[in-house]
């Protein structure tokens, strides 16, 4: 099951400075990064090769980090790509609680990752209707 690392952090100068020292540090590699910002504090996403690895190195640093599971899709980079994923969330009442994605090739795939409460189970109904979803050694090497 594929992980990214979230981490609360405050939301003042150097925070990114930081977290990414302590990963490069440890030889983890970032795939992909968000951030959100909630007044004060903000949490930080980190999709990397190794979360595990990453989650506990900032943990020893004193950074709040946890590790989440993920959905991860791969689907054509075009317009409508991400429709037939979301119609099929959404026809199995699936709240999606957090997302993002990224392009891997610019009009031929891209990277579809999400949040939900039953991993498993959306798993399960994306397979289902053929949609295959991305396992930890094919995404974090992408």
């Amino acid at each position: 099951m594929p992980y990214q690392v979230s981490v609360f952090a405050e939301n003042k100068p150097g925070k990114i400075e930081r977290i990414t020292r302590v990963l490069a540090e440890n030889g983890i590699n970032i795939r992909a990064v968000t951030i959100s910002d909630s007044g004060d504090y903000g949490i930080i996403k980190l999709l990397l090769d190794k979360p595990e690895d990453g989650c506990e190195a900032l943990t020893r640093d004193g950074i709040a980090a946890t590790l989440k599971e993920i959905i991860a899709v791969k689907m054509d980079d075009r317009p409508g790509g991400l429709f037939n994923i979301s119609r099929i969330i959404r026809e199995a009442g699936v709240n999606v609680e957090d997302a993002y994605g990224f392009i891997l090739e610019s009009g031929k795939s891209a990277v579809f990752i999400f949040q939900v409460d039953n991993v498993r189970g959306v798993e399960k109904i994306l397979n289902d209707a053929g949609i295959s979803t991305l396992q930890e050694k094919d995404l974090y090497m992408l």
